[in-house]
């Protein structure tokens, strides 16, 4: 089968089964699955688990305990053992090597230990990654590391250091990717493998799941009746892991992950799995076996703080979305994502000061019908305070398709907005209000500094394009087809506090 290139030509594998977005959706709850024994085995569970370091993480600085928790589609065990072949073939893997990381989840947890979100960032989430430019974020550590391993063993090295330090250029690049997308500093990290979901998922006697609809989708193997049941390892990895026939693709995905993760957190924090020696020891030893972490991690320490978290107080969401069907110039299928919209939402879970959201602001009116005014007489500037490249000049054409004269049009120098806002001199000016409705009901805002045929426009990541409008392509390669964009509709309020499994597609 022919391999999709990297954007530095590096092969990236094609195999339907080792690409599973959720290999491991439930590292989001390591910490919680800590807790349960933090005070048992503790000299046993410190000494074996598998360690990384040099990473370059943070301290805290930003309000709360940022931890990266990574699932990779890795053969081996967590200490670099192949896996077993009737391991492999439970799996249902393939034979290929990878080393994707299709499953990326930021867990947020305020300094006070109140709370924990986990916050899934999709696979396919279009972002800047270091040393390559912009890419789908789920290539960070595989392309990364695969071109310094070809790097290393061209310049001599063995094939065993080859892989340890290319494995750590990779980590490195997906960390800095992340704060490069989310703004804040990771302070741990944690990654485990496909071997891990089966085994923490069969240590707690498997994990109850609900589905709306029956489901038959041979490419995942996901086979399920409608209503709630009960998944264990191999099945559950199904469950999690289809992404064709869902209505949202990979966003549908995600949520299945979440749902499931709730679900096991609240087997985990149960009384039938924390007073039973037996469920504890298998617990123990998948984590033994599954994870690695940071050196610098403490996780029994961290464990015990939280110990009192409740179940109810661990969500699971997504980052915002601008669009779930983007698409690059050369045809490939994106997730694209406003960094700004990221960083405000990500910097409100540890109770920061959000940005000013210009929707409260009195001064503002939406007008809906088109003033009398002769268009050509009105000069716009347009600014694009979004990270969607491109943006400006595509509604900068629109307006002057439509007679509107141009003033200054590229990226905005001036006070940030959180949403896509219409500058004039005056609330009921008729040169803003005909420049709000051409671009599909635009707010107002007042400037006095604009004369009266003067406007300006400054767009953010929530700009829909009006039917029509120019089709451009942005410097960072992402598309406008002159189609508004796709936007991710919320998904349901998830926590493990819930009695029962949400019912999802």
């Amino acid at each position: 089968m022919p391999q999709e290139p990297t954007a530095r030509g590096v092969p990236r594998p094609q195999n339907p089964f080792s690409r599973i977005q959720i290999a491991i959706a439930i590292i989001a709850v390591i910490v919680l699955v800590v807790t349960g024994f933090a005070w048992r085995s503790v000299d046993s569970l410190r000494s074996s688990l598998a360690t990384i370091s040099g990473l370059g993480l943070g301290g805290t600085k930003d309000g709360a305990v940022d931890i990266l928790l990574v699932g990779t589609d890795s053969r081996t065990d967590a200490h670099g053992n192949p896996l077993s072949q009737s391991e492999l073939a439970s799996l249902r893997a393939g034979e290929e090597i990878a080393s994707n990381t299709d499953t990326i989840i930021l867990v947020r947890v305020p300094n006070d230990g109140s709370s924990a979100t986990a916050i899934s960032i999709p696979r396919d989430a279009y972002v800047d990654v270091p040393g390559i430019g912009k890419s789908k974020i789920n290539a960070a550590y595989g392309a990364t590391k695969e071109a310094e391993r070809q790097k290393l063993i061209e310049d001599g090295e063995s094939e065993k250091t080859a892989e340890k330090d290319s494995s750590q250029a990779g980590r490195e690049a997906l960390i800095q990717s992340v704060t490069n997308l989310t703004g804040i500093t990771v302070d741990h990290y944690a990654e485990i493998g496909l071997l891990g979901f089966v085994l923490l998922t069969d240590a707690v006697g498997g994990v109850d799941v609900c589905l709306n609809a029956p489901v038959n989708e041979p490419l995942s193997g996901a086979k399920f009746p409608a209503g709630e049941q009960t998944l264990s390892g191999p099945n559950a990895l199904s469950f999690v892991r289809q992404r064709h026939n869902l209505p949202r693709g990979d966003l549908d995905r995600i949520v299945r992950q979440q749902v499931f993760m709730a679900s096991l957190v609240r087997e985990v924090l149960s009384a039938k799995t924390l007073t039973n020696p037996g469920k504890l020891s298998q617990l123990t030893a998948a984590v033994k076996r599954s994870v690695v972490l940071d050196s610098d991690w403490d996780i029994i320490e961290f464990a015990t703080q939280l110990q009192d978290l409740a179940g109810g107080k661990v969500r699971f969401e997504t980052i915002p979305v601008v669009d779930i069907n983007g698409m690059t110039d050369y045809g490939e299928s994106i997730v694209q994502v406003d960094p700004k919209a990221v960083r405000k939402y990500v910097a409100g879970l540890a109770g920061q000061e959000p940005v000013e959201d210009d929707s409260s602001s009195a001064s503002s009116t939406t007008p809906t019908t088109m003033p009398d005014i002769d268009v050509s007489s009105v000069t716009v500037d347009v600014a694009n305070d979004s990270s969607i490249s491109g943006l400006a000049s595509t509604v900068a054409a629109t307006l002057e398709n439509e007679g509107f004269g141009l003033g200054e049009v590229g990226n905005n120098t001036g006070k940030s907005v959180s949403r896509s806002t219409v500058f004039a001199n005056k609330s009921d000016s008729k040169a803003g209000q005909a420049v709000s409705v051409t671009l599909g009901g635009l707010p107002i805002e007042t400037d006095s500094s604009l004369s009266s045929g003067e406007v300006r426009v400054v767009l953010a990541g929530d700009y829909k394009s009006p039917t029509g409008s120019s089709t451009s392509t942005g410097s960072d390669g992402v598309s406008s087809s002159g189609t508004s964009p796709t936007p991710a509709e919320p998904g349901p309020a998830i926590d493990a506090g819930n009695k029962g499994p949400h019912c999802v597609n």
